[in-house]
């Protein structure tokens, strides 16, 4: 009879389907917000590339659950959901919020089974339907996270349906169901804690509904059995052994989810549960008045909030507080209907008995009565007990829809509350659209919670509206004036407003406001792991000051010694020692930090930077393939790493190095960089079209783009182009007019190409104003002085050379001819100089060859924190290595050998650049 009436119609569950659909549309439109950054953007458990073992060993939000910081909510199979979305879609939000709208339809579907059990198809069908449309629901519902609450509420349901099959005729026990039950039970606790609770419906349904005892049948039982007076019967032994086996796999799920944990309950602060700190009655009498709001709302939905943390529910702190009234009358109805439904037999009874525990079960462990939990009211944890309450509704709705009085009245009356239900839903799912407007509906509801003004300010401080998210900061602070975090979040926000001084002095303040050391306790366990943080944002603001880094590394230091464990005061310590020129204390400091984190990609990364400091290029080159290892798609090892290759000089490396490169512009395909070196590369490898098609990428991406334009030019003056060079060298000078080997070069083929010898002469005077005792440019032009047979100032001129560079040979030599010249003028005026255009003019082009500029731009990870959830930067470092110098000539010969080692010669650079993005 139970199996036939629990069957759901097909038009039952199409029905469920509309409505749902009907309800939740919108939410298809939604973001990821508030708590969906965490679980969902920032999780790298979602990523194909991370161990699915890491599943298993992380928590809710990717972190270890050996870390202290682990919330320990230990939800593997809801994460492994999110990453099968993440494999088919990425970051789309439309999949993750429309598997969650059929999550939600197949609850309701088999919420629906579970109500034919207890109530009649009718009621049944209005409990689901109110279940559907509940505004409640939105959180769990179009906040992705509450996803959890959905699949866990699948399998609770389904644990329980099972167990309603295992009693089989003449109450024999058939284990196949209850087998069935247990391991559901564990796949439902594997998507939320909550799940277990079932386990305690199951034991209730067992005794009270399948073997049909009252509390008088049981307390008679008991005392006559104690008594002498009879034995237990065969049926409730039966029943003992099912309730047994139940418990002792229970029990064994208990003791593997406290393993899991590592025997650790998370830690939480004073802001995210005031009552779980506060003394005794305070307390206690908080956390009972907790129950009534919860029941409020369940019973009037109208103001819903996203976040009940910090000073939305002020502490009850005497008896005489006036919401003491509704925590007894909320005990004394809840008291009244258990006792009707364990003392009375009959269908009714049974129904109430099963509602009441559906709702007080599952709320048990978000309840704070028996351990703190990290909020005050959460509106997706009522998932759940909404069920019961639904029950018990449709329940009063059918009692009252059988009186021919009230019939008409009862109708209207379920009829106007699907629908207000429905229309609110509906609304409150555009809340959930982005978080701005999440945050600004319950900042309607609750002005006292500084979080909500924080979280507005963080929704506009994304947006890069840093004056506007500045006065709901500065409101956090003045809500909660010893909220850590919101004086950080005004610090922070002023460093981005370049207002240090403001900034040093809020990050004081929230400094001042740590707990103290106190000896013999544990620092870490009284604040949150986050506020720490204080002391790497403040050493990042002043060590922007040169005189005051020592100051700086006595905050990361300090952080230290109050957590020995906080890897990202070893990373920016690591970063800070860098730019103090102590790379070896540097490296120590990212060792420790690897010590604490072996699998972060980003350390071993800096830690290759620091071996590059350390002139080890061989120990930076691993570590950057350790980086690459563990993030096969981290950019900035896949560029330095190929940079690293490039500059060894071994021909053998170079295949590797453009295959990172390539896979570097495949991840940063606007990034002119990565195209710039893959022409370097090109060049090396004597490939002259290929690194022509590069440079003129990485131009067309960079127009400006000072180093490609150069080795462009440089490209086509050396492969027979020298015209095609010109162009080129115009848009170089116009961005840079000082570039002296730019305007060496295209002398060089004016003069020689062109036959401009005014243009050319033009381009060295240019030289010379920048830089008067540029020996290469006052050469150039003492040959233009002998090309326009100005032999006097050619001589004067290059005597004013021979003095800036007494020790070049090759001037000595061109000086001597000219003197020559002037002596034999009577003779001729032709030049003297070799037949291909005098020794001055071929000495003069070789000194054009040495030209080759490289700009290779190094960066450097750097994980400066200025925010409670990390955010990672770059640091810019340069350093400049000028190898391009003048060789001496002594003949033609010699010239002509030169000259045929040019491109060799070429590859030697002129300057490197290592640009890192900067704080």
């Amino acid at each position: 009879l139970l199996e036939k009436m629990a069957d759901v119609s097909l038009k039952e569950a199409a029905l469920i389907v509309g409505v749902v659909a009907a309800c939740y549309w919108n939410s298809l439109f939604c973001g990821f917000v508030f708590d969906d950054v965490s679980a969902i953007l920032d999780n790298k458990d979602l990523h194909p590339s991370t161990p699915l073992k890491n599943l298993f060993q992380n928590d809710f939000w990717g972190t270890p659950m050996s870390e202290e910081r682990s919330h320990k909510s230990y939800r593997p199979l809801t994460v492994l959901t999110f990453r099968l979305n993440y494999l088919f879609s990425e970051l789309n939000a439309v999949s993750y919020h429309f598997l969650n709208l059929v999550f939600h339809v197949v609850v309701c579907v088999v919420f629906l089974k579970v109500c034919k059990l207890f109530l009649d198809n009718r009621s049944s069908v209005v409990a689901s339907l109110l279940f559907a449309v509940h505004p409640i629901h939105t959180e769990a519902v179009t906040g992705v996270v509450g996803r959890a609450e959905l699949l866990s509420s699948i399998f609770f349901l389904a644990a329980f349906l099972s167990y309603t099959k295992s009693k089989g005729p003449d109450n024999t026990i058939v284990w196949t169901p209850i087998a069935v039950t247990v391991f559901l039970v564990a796949v439902a606790t594997l998507c939320k804690e909550q799940g277990i609770t079932v386990v305690g419906i199951c034991c209730v349904y067992e005794v009270f509904i399948a073997q049909g005892y009252t509390l008088p049948v049981l307390l008679d039982t008991a005392v006559q059995i104690l008594r002498g007076k009879g034995s237990i019967p065969f049926s409730m032994l039966q029943t003992l052994l099912k309730l047994i086996v139940l418990m002792f796999s229970t029990l064994l799920l208990v003791v593997v989810r406290v393993q899991v944990i590592q025997s650790q309950l998370p830690v939480f602060t004073r802001f995210d549960n005031p009552a779980a700190v506060s003394p005794s009655p305070a307390r206690q009498l908080t956390f009972n008045y907790l129950l009534p709001v919860n029941a409020w709302l369940l019973l009037n939905p109208s103001e819903l909030c996203c976040d009940w943390t910090m000073g939305t529910i002020p502490l009850v702190e005497s008896l005489l507080d006036v919401r003491n009234v509704a925590t007894l009358t909320f005990f004394c109805f809840l008291g009244s209907l258990i006792v009707f439904s364990l003392r009375y037999p009959g269908e009714s009874s049974k129904t109430v008995l099963m509602a009441l525990c559906l709702i007080v079960l599952p709320f048990i462990p978000a309840s704070n009565l028996f351990f703190p939990v990290g909020f005050v009211v959460a509106e997706r944890v009522l998932y759940v007990p909404s069920m019961g309450f639904c029950i018990l509704v449709a329940h009063g709705w059918k009692k009252l829809s059988n009186k021919s009085v009230l019939r008409k009245i009862s109708w209207v009356c379920l009829a106007a509350v699907l629908l207000t239900h429905a229309l609110k839903t509906l609304h409150r799912n555009w809340d959930w659209e982005s978080e701005y407007t999440l945050f600004m509906s319950a900042l309607k509801v609750n002005k006292n919670n500084a979080k909500l003004w924080n979280n507005v300010g963080h929704a506009l401080e994304n947006e890069k509206n840093f004056e506007r998210a500045l006065q709901f900061f500065i409101q956090a602070t003045q809500v909660q004036p010893d909220d850590i975090g919101a004086h950080m979040n005004v610090g922070r926000t002023y460093k981005n407003l370049n207002k240090t001084k403001e900034a040093e002095e809020s990050y004081m303040i929230a400094k001042s406001l740590m707990p103290q050391i106190i000896p013999g306790k544990k620092y870490a366990a009284r604040v949150a792991p986050n506020h720490l943080n204080v002391y790497i944002n403040l050493a990042n603001l002043i060590r922007a000051n040169e005189s005051r880094l020592e100051e700086a590394d006595q905050l990361y230091r300090q952080a230290i010694s109050m957590r020995p464990d906080f890897k990202q005061a070893y990373i920016s310590r690591g970063e800070l020692l860098l730019k103090m020129n102590k790379p070896l204390k540097a490296k120590e400091a990212y060792l420790r930090a690897l010590d604490l984190d072996r699998n972060n990609a980003d350390l071993w990364y800096n830690l290759a930077i620091v071996y590059i400091e350390l002139k080890d290029p061989t120990e930076a080159l691993k570590n950057f393939n350790r980086a690459l290892e563990l993030n096969p798609t981290h950019k900035l090892a896949l560029f330095n790493s190929a940079l690293l290759m490039q500059e060894s000089g071994d021909a053998r490396l170079r295949p590797e190095a453009k295959q990172r490169l390539l896979h570097y512009v495949k991840e940063e395909p606007q990034d002119a960089n990565g195209y710039f070196n893959l022409g370097m590369l090109a060049m090396d490898d004597k490939k002259d079209m290929e690194a022509e098609a590069w440079m003129k990428k990485a131009i067309r991406l960079q127009p400006n783009f000072r180093s490609a334009l150069f080795n462009l030019a440089l490209l086509y003056s050396q492969t027979g182009k020298e015209l095609m060079a010109l162009p080129v060298l115009e848009d170089l000078l116009r961005y840079y007019p000082d570039h002296t080997k730019g305007l060496i070069l295209k002398g060089d083929i004016l003069m020689n190409q062109k036959k401009d010898i005014v243009g050319a002469k033009m381009c060295f005077e240019k030289i010379l104003e920048l830089d008067p005792t540029n020996v290469q440019g006052k050469h150039n032009l003492c040959v233009v002085y002998f090309e326009e047979r100005d032999l006097i100032k050619a001589e004067k001129c290059l005597v004013e050379t021979l003095a800036l560079a007494p020790h070049e040979e090759y001037i000595q030599r061109h000086l001597n001819i000219v003197r020559s010249k002037i002596a034999s003028l009577s003779a001729t005026e032709q030049s003297s100089l070799p037949a291909d255009g005098t020794a001055a003019a071929e000495e003069k082009k070789n000194s054009f060859q040495n030209l080759k500029e490289v700009k290779n731009e190094r960066k450097t990870t750097q994980t400066m924190v200025d925010n409670s959830k990390g955010n990672s930067k770059n640091k810019k470092r340069t350093e400049k290595n000028n190898m391009n110098k003048e060789t001496p000539k002594k003949s033609t010969k010699e010239i002509k050998d030169i000259e045929k080692k040019r491109v060799a010669a070429l590859k030697r650079l002129e300057e490197i650049e290592r640009i890192l993005n900067g704080e």
